[in-house]
This record gives C-alpha cells, structure tokens and sequence, in this order.
C-alpha cells in the first residue's frame, strides 16, 4: 500500500498521551498516581484489613475482594459479602451487629454499612468515600471524601436522617480517622503537598502533630480502645516497623515488630486492647494476620485454615502455552484471582490482572467465568467464557498468536524507567520481576532506585542482575534534582551521590550543582543517562504555558551532550509533546535519542503492568546487554505504546545513514493491536506523507517514493485515539521510530536548524527565570555558567 504526500507538522495532533486519573480527582494533594497507589484499598489474597469484633469472637477482613468473618478459634472464614464490587476496609459498630466498609467499582469508592444478621445494606456516600469508622455510640460514621475543592476531608454522616457535617477544611487528604471515646477528640492522618505527612490529635478543634514523615505511604494509625496508646506502621531503617507510642506524651516509641524488608499493613486493636493484630506478606505476595501483644513480644499467625463461601466452590484451569497477563472474573463482574502471586489493578482500562507462566487453576465460586489474556503489546486480547461446576476442575485454553515476532525480525524491547520498589503494598525482590517481564514478551528491564524523598531505600538491590539470561534485568539509577529535572543512569556500576540537591529538598537544598555532573559520571562508567518524563501537560511545549513543564536543565544539558536518550513515550507524562521538544532536538544537530518507560512502580496494587510503554532496539550483531545499550544509544529503536513499526529507507534501519538523493523508497510495517488513526513518514519534523491504517488488529506493509532534501532525518510516526482495550495501557496510541540520517549522522537542513535554535532559546530563557526565582538568594556560578554557555551555543546555531 502506499502514503498520500502531505506536509504537516506534528502540532496539528492532538496533545495527548499523559495518564490523569480514574478516580475523582484530588487537587489539593496534587499526586493522583501516590493517591490512588498509597491511599486506595487493595485487591490481594490472603487476610488484609482486619477489624476484630467488639466481642472478641470473630475478625472481619478483606481478602480477593470481599469481605469475611473469621473465627480465631476454629480458623474458619465465613464469606459476608458476594457482589460485583471490590469490598475491603471493614469496620465494626459498636453492638457488633453491623460492618461498615469501602465499595469500590473501578471508578469511584463507596461507603456501605451491612446489617450482618439480615443480610441488607446501605450507601452512605460515594466519590472517594473510604476509611469508615462508628462513632462511639453507633449513631454515625466518619470517613473521608472529596469536597468541592478536590480535596479529601474527614466527614461525618448520621445513619438516621442522613445529615452530613465537615470534620476538617485543610489542603490535601485527611484519613484514617481513629475516634476518641469522649467524642471530642481524634487521631487521623494528613498528608498535604507542602507539609508532609502527618499523624494528627484533634482536641476541640485544634491540631497536634504526632509523628511527622515524608511519603509514608503505607501508614495507617490505630487507637487503642482505651484511648492511651497509638500504634502505626511506620518506614524504619531497613524495612515497614509496627510502634507503640503514648497518646498523652508523644515522641519516643516502642517497637512491637520489624524485619528486613517488612510490610506490617494496616495495625487494629483487639476490643479488649490487648492485642494488636496487622498483615504481613510473605515472599509469595500472600498476605497473612498476625496479632502481637501490646507490651511486645513475638508475633503470633491468626491462620485461616478453611474458606466458607456460603456457595458452591469450583476450579478453573488457564492453560495460555507460555506466560501471560490474564483478567479473569466471575458472572456478575468480579474479579477472580489466585491464592498467591500479586494482583495489581491498572486505571486505564479499570481491570484486575495477575500473571500466569502458562499455566494457573483458580478456586472460584462456581458459575459463569470469565478469561481474558495477552501477552505484551504484540498479542491481541484473547477472551474465553466457561460455566464452571461445583467440585470440578474447568479447562479454559487460549491461545495467544503474536501479530509480529519482533525477535525474528531483529527486535528486542526494553523498559527503561519502573520502580521495583516504591512504598508499595509489598516488598519485591529482583526476581520477582521475570514472571511479568515474560507475561508482557518484554527483553530487558532497568528497574531504577529512586529515592522517597528522604529515604534511599533499596541499595541492597544495586548489585544484583541477571544480565547474562533472559528477561535481562539490570539496575538503574534516577538521580532527582527535582527542581531541574529527572535524570536516568542506565548501565552504570556505582551510585552517585548526592542522589537529590536544589529547592525541595532539605538537604543540599541550595547546592549549586548541575544535572551534568551525574550525567558525565555514569558516562564515565560507560552507561547512558536518559531525560525522564521530560513533558507533562496538555499544552505545545513551545507555547508560553508549555515552555514552563520543560525540565530547567534539560536543554543547557542537550546542548552540550550530556545525555543520551530522552523518554519519548512514559505513562505519566505527554508523549506528543515530548516528540514536539526532540524535534527541535534533532534539528538542531543534537544527539538524543528515543527511549521509553513506564515509570511503574510494580510493588503497588494499582500500577500500570511493565513495558506498556516500552522502546525496541536492533543490535547488531548477537543480542547481549553491550550491543543492546550501543544500539539504544545508536538510536537502532523505536519506542511505543502499541504499535510496531519496522521502517526501512533505500534499505536502511534506524540510526543508520543514507546517500543524499532527491528521492527514497519507503517501507513501513505497521503492526498493530491497537486502533491507529493516521500513519505518517517524517522528515525534519515535518509530515511528509500519510496513510490511513486498517481497523485494529493489522499488520501491514507500506512502500512509496518520498522526495527528501539533501540533509536531515526521516523517521515514521503511528497515533491513534485514547486507550480503552487491552493490551495496551496508554493514555493514548502512539509510536515513533528513530531517525534514518541523510548524508551523515546529524545531519541537518541548515533554515530548520536556525528556527530550532531560535524556539530552543526562548524555552532555554524561561528555564532560567525559573531557575533564577528557585534559588532566589543563593550565588549559584556553576548553573548560571551552564546557561550563559548553553545560550551562546545556540545564539551560534541561529546565525549559521
């Protein structure tokens, strides 16, 4: 098939491709991605959320998304809710004949209150109702929702009439209320963009800090019965700790429970206040309740050793051949999920998914079920429904075809921005990667330690790497001067240090330092540094509203060279925007190349799975960890949120080099899970011609003619429409291709390059205003010496 000869330029696409939310958006807080990742319930096996009843028999809890009763004694747990719904965070009244807890539907959060003995229920709230709580005389429930203002305040609603009245007005979330038996007094827990995270004492209306921290993402805060003591989870030197502190003389506390690498989750009180129970993961991601005493000691297992369902049980077997991403549910809509194993939810689409290496059987209430599976962006989604019968094992086989084997054909995909670690549900180790990698048909992994503001977690991890195997897996480093930009060290043996410095930060808050300097000490090691969502937003970054989410130090850096690739394609940020920058890049004769990253932290529940947006590279030669960072670097790649993109000019491939001639053959292969709207040949930024794609799934070859000037670059573009199937996860459907040279590497058309310059500089001033208003006050030589130089260079690049 053949393109249509247009000339357009890439502005004229919608300004796309950056994820928001699913949820009702906060504003206040200002992270959607921490709010739904640290402060929305889980979807996991095993005991989470438990709630001992107000008579010692019986604990409530959460476990694969409803809600149970277990008997401590017997080890039996009896199941108490069975609807489409997520249910979790259950919470006790004080006659013990009602539970009140979270509803979650994919999109919004509800809080119910269920009578236990009739089996009926009501909504009190929905929006992003969660952490319900009786008062102490059973008449009302306080929990927190969103307000008007986008921001989650602690309220309160009376079970008869309904009235509802504000607790807290302040900026950013207010949650976990723990109330005080008197009525006028309550714990609860504060986090807000400026102040940080706090656990709080309300008396009369005022506030006293309790514990301060910054990102601790998994705390919960409980209030003894009595009302003296608080216990909470809280990060520690090496791992989550489980702490006892007084209520009336607060600061020092009492360690009830830590180990290497601990998870204690979600801490209550028996009514007594004995007993502390919490849950824990073990190395399989199975959450198991434990309960310590409160003067200490060791830790006590509160085992179930039998589900009640209150129906008829079955088995459903998955066999998929090789590994894959599966979402499986039952007849009313919910999920259904293993015994072991992390489940994770993923927001665009509003789907549970778990892996399987080929192979996987699931307990489930019998009835209708439903499987859909994939395997990385190259399979289209598979779906099978079965009727499964009590006390028999249903076979369910899919398989899972790739539209293009991207090995064969020389490819290997790569994810070069995710977090293993990032204050999640569960603590994973390196190899807990291999099976997800596998799921998604992706190569390579760099999983970047990052730091949670002031904790640098994980170095324990650094040295660890399965690079001689597949799925490789090689750590990385972002380094974060938040203030100038995000900076990635691929390849690199040594961590550098200070790991984060400028405005922000509390320490080497006001160094003068640049960017450059961890850029050229990972080169000196022989790794790649790599700009990191560099554009957010919805705007051109060329506009005068666009110009201010550019990174300060990004183009000072670009100038010089001092890195090698720029994220084009990344989950939180705007990839069509990003593109728009490294056009200007290229023409100005800068050497950057593609890359792309999810920017995933895998240890959360709700995350976006590993390599849905990812980067392909073509080493030459045999695929080892060497070749395949010289051809990243090379820009032997294309990156991508759905579609593969196989682009030959007169023969050559990416990072390759042309003969100048007044006209090329094009060949295109477009191969596609996913909706495209528009399949473009780029030349210097500009469209040259267009082809309109196939409906979804296709896979396709596209030749023509193209006339080309004498120097510069050409490269292909897919876009398509907003997300909304699997495989992919992207806000939007988008590749690119890196560029095929004319006449020489970096080449480029000397008119395109003065008017790169020109909208270079004027992105490169509004960096320094900003840089200059950050660190008002402070002698900073070192980085207005970059900028004084960066500038001269392209004032250069302008005239000639």
């Amino acid at each position: 098939m053949r393109f249509l000869v247009v000339a357009t330029a890439l502005a004229a696409l919608p300004l796309g491709a950056q994820w928001t939310n699913r949820y009702p958006r906060n504003v206040g807080f200002g992270h959607q991605v921490y709010l739904e990742g640290y402060e929305l319930p889980v979807l996991a096996a095993g005991v989470g959320d438990a709630a001992p009843s107000p008579d010692g028999r019986s604990v409530a809890f959460a476990s694969r998304g409803w809600i149970w009763l277990l008997n401590p004694v017997t080890g039996v747990a009896q199941r108490v809710t069975n609807g489409a719904g997520v249910d979790s965070r259950p919470s006790w009244s004080p006659d013990g004949r009602q539970l009140v807890f979270v509803r979650d539907d994919s999109r919004t959060l509800a809080v119910v209150v269920r009578d236990l003995a009739a089996g009926t229920e009501r909504e009190l709230d929905r929006g992003m109702a969660m952490d319900p709580v009786f008062t102490r005389d059973g008449a009302a429930v306080v929990y927190t929702n969103l307000d008007a203002g986008g921001d989650l305040d602690l309220r309160r609603v009376e079970l008869s009439g309904g009235a509802r009245t504000r607790l807290t007005t302040e900026p950013g979330l207010e949650l976990r209320p723990q109330l005080f038996a008197s009525g006028d007094r309550m714990v609860y827990l504060s986090k807000t963009r400026a102040g940080g995270d706090q656990v709080r004492l309300r008396t009369d209306g005022k506030d006293m800090a309790l514990l301060t921290g910054s990102i601790v993402s998994q705390a919960r805060p409980a209030l003894s019965p009595d009302g003296t003591l608080l216990a909470y989870n809280w990060p520690g030197s090496f791992g989550w700790e489980l702490r006892l502190m007084s209520i009336e003389r607060p600061g020092p506390s009492v360690l009830l429970h830590a180990r290497p690498r601990g998870r204690p989750l979600t801490p209550a009180w028996s009514a007594d206040g004995a007993w502390i129970y919490f849950s824990e993961a073990d190395a399989r991601q199975q959450l198991h309740l434990y309960r310590v005493a409160r003067g200490g000691g060791t830790p006590q297992e509160v085992p179930v050793r039998s589900w009640n369902y209150g129906a008829p049980i079955g088995r459903v077997r998955i066999e998929t051949g090789s590994a894959a991403r599966l979402h499986v549910r039952d007849g009313a809509g919910h999920p259904l999920i293993p015994t072991e194993g992390m489940t994770r939810f993923e927001g665009q689409n509003g789907l549970a998914y778990f892996y399987s290496s080929g192979s996987i059987e699931l307990e489930v209430p019998a009835g209708q079920v439903e499987v859909m599976a994939v395997r990385g962006l190259a399979t289209a989604p598979a779906q099978a429904r079965v009727m499964v019968r009590a006390g028999e094992v249903t076979p369910v086989v899919i398989s899972l075809p790739r539209l293009w084997d991207a090995q064969q054909a020389g490819w290997y995909s790569g994810d070069h921005h995710f977090h293993l670690n990032y204050g999640g549900q569960f603590d994973l180790a390196p190899e807990d990667l291999s099976l997800p990698m596998q799921g998604e048909d992706l190569d390579v992994g760099t999983p970047m330690l990052a730091n949670l503001h002031n904790r640098y977690e994980n170095q324990d991890q650094w040295n660890w790497s399965s690079l001689g195997s597949r799925p490789m897996v090689g750590f990385a480093q972002e380094v974060r001067s938040h203030f100038l930009g995000h900076v990635g060290l691929i390849g690199t043996r040594e961590l550098f240090w200070p790991w984060t410095w400028g405005p922000g930060y509390e320490s080497y808050g006001r160094d003068d330092r640049t960017n450059a300097e961890p850029l050229a000490a990972g080169r000196a090691q022989g790794g790649l540094g790599i700009y990191v969502h560099p554009v957010s937003g919805q705007t051109d970054p060329f506009s005068e509203r666009g110009m201010a989410v550019i990174p300060i130090a990004l183009i000072p850096d670009a100038v010089f060279g001092n890195f090698d690739l720029l994220e084009l394609v990344c989950l939180w940020s705007n990839s069509v925007g990003t593109t728009e920058l490294w056009y200007r890049l290229l023409n100005a004769g800068l050497d950057i190349m593609p890359s792309g990253g999810t920017d995933a932290m895998t240890d959360l529940h709700r995350t976006m799975a590993l390599g849905t947006t990812r980067v392909y590279v073509r080493p030459q030669g045999a695929m080892t960890w060497a070749s395949y960072l010289a051809a990243l670097k090379a820009g032997r790649s294309f990156v991508t949120t759905g579609p593969m993109l196989d682009l030959t000019v007169n023969g050559a491939h990416p990072g390759d080099v042309i003969a100048p001639a007044a006209e090329v053959e094009v060949s295109l292969g477009v191969h596609s899970t996913m909706p495209v709207d528009s399949i473009a040949i780029v030349v210097n930024g500009r469209t040259v011609a267009t082809e309109a794609a196939p409906a979804a799934p296709f896979s396709r070859t596209f030749t023509r003619k193209v006339r080309v000037p004498r120097n510069g670059w050409i490269a292909a573009r897919a876009v398509g429409p907003a997300v909304d199937r699997w495989p992919a996860m992207a806000n939007m459907t988008f590749a690119h291709t890196a560029p095929i040279w004319i006449g020489t590497r970096l080449s480029t058309d000397p008119e395109l390059r003065r008017a790169a310059a020109g909208d270079l500089l004027r992105a490169l001033a509004n960096a320094e205003s900003r840089l200059d208003a950050g660190y008002a006050g402070t002698p900073i030589p070192n980085l207005k010496a970059q900028f004084a130089a960066a500038r001269s260079r392209l004032e250069s690049l302008q005239k000639n």
